[in-house]
């Protein structure tokens, strides 16, 4: 039986983007966008960033991203036919309240695929600092003739010391890159259970070694109340001179008072992608110093690079319209911990 358009078009459920303007055609492509055409219905309006639309009473699918409001009991009560939420990017527990679990609505997230471009950035920078790169390229901007052999006698990464704070998502990626280089990796994370393969490719080690022990540590730990100054002081005071910091996590998580000092004493350096507040403001001295290379929150997907995050949904929608589990399933446990 040939069943007419109208018919074939009610049988889709019904769903909405909700995020910035502008958003969807860069995290979708033409066919990923008619992928998702051919399961969904988006409707004549199908971005939106507010939640007060009627027409959401019937909505079955919310395929979310930066942008998106606040999702509570209020707004999920006009919103009654929500059965899934799709998200576009990392992180939800700045979006997504916990009533959304207890409502049985299915949730997941593009973390995963965002975890890529922070780890490639990551090793970047490691590699390059490894090198010394930025280091040598002030140093003959200064003089281009001169002789810098003697400064830089202890460049190079045969076996450099890598220190990671967190086996995320994005820590564990990390490991895994740097599996292809002549590299020492330590991992520190309290929450490492006895058996995780991680411990095949990195020492586990406590807090203090990472730091006393590491050329190079970069931080892949959540922003919770726990880490909010994790990276204290102390810690800083315990990487050998000469020591390099990464942080693509969250700015917080860093005590910047004391990391300005040690970039002062010209005893440590630095990569920053998030900073403690961010922007920093002009002049700041971790935007002057030579020894800081800091970047505007961009080692995240970016460019052509969100069109991963894309290709995450629209297999996640795909899974789901299969009846078949979530590939990158979020839990209300996981929630309290992601970053």
């Amino acid at each position: 039986m040939i069943v007419p358009p109208d018919q074939v078009e009610s049988a889709r459920p019904r769903a909405q983007f909700v995020m910035r303007r502008g958003l969807v055609t860069q995290l979708f492509a033409p066919e990923q966008f008619a992928a998702l055409g051919a399961l969904l219905d988006f409707g004549d309006r199908p971005v939106t960033q507010s939640l007060d639309d009627p027409r959401l009473r019937t909505v079955h699918t919310l395929i979310t991203g930066w942008g998106c409001p606040w999702i509570g009991p209020e707004e999920l009560a006009r919103m009654p036919a929500l059965r899934a939420i799709h998200h576009a990017a990392g992180t939800v527990k700045e979006h997504l309240d916990p009533e959304v679990w207890h409502r049985g609505i299915r949730v997941t997230t593009a973390a995963a695929a965002n975890a890529i471009p922070v780890a490639e950035y990551t090793l970047a920078m490691i590699l390059l600092e490894g090198k010394g790169v930025a280091a040598a390229a002030a140093a003959h901007r200064q003089d281009p003739a001169g002789d810098l052999t003697p400064q830089f006698e202890r460049i190079g990464n045969h076996r450099r010391r890598i220190g990671v704070l967190g086996a995320s998502k994005i820590g564990r990626r990390v490991i895994a890159l740097l599996r292809g280089f002549d590299v020492d990796v330590a991992v520190s994370d309290p929450y490492l259970p006895d058996d995780d393969p991680i411990r095949e490719h990195a020492r586990v080690v406590e807090l203090d070694e990472l730091f006393a022990s590491s050329d190079i540590v970069s931080i892949h730990a959540p922003l919770l109340p726990e880490t909010v100054g994790l990276v204290s002081r102390r810690l800083l005071g315990l990487m050998p001179d000469g020591a390099t910091l990464i942080n693509t996590a969250r700015g917080p998580i860093v005590d910047h008072a004391a990391l300005v000092d040690e970039i002062r004493a010209e005893r440590l350096r630095a990569v920053l992608d998030v900073t403690d507040p961010e922007p920093l403001p002009a002049g700041h001295v971790l935007l002057e110093s030579p020894s800081v290379i800091v970047t505007p929150h961009i080692a995240g997907a970016l460019g052509n690079e969100l069109r991963r995050l894309g290709e995450s949904v629209v297999g996640e929608a795909q899974r789901a319209a299969r009846g078949e589990d979530a590939m990158h399933a979020v839990s209300l446990g996981e929630l309290a911990a992601m970053a």
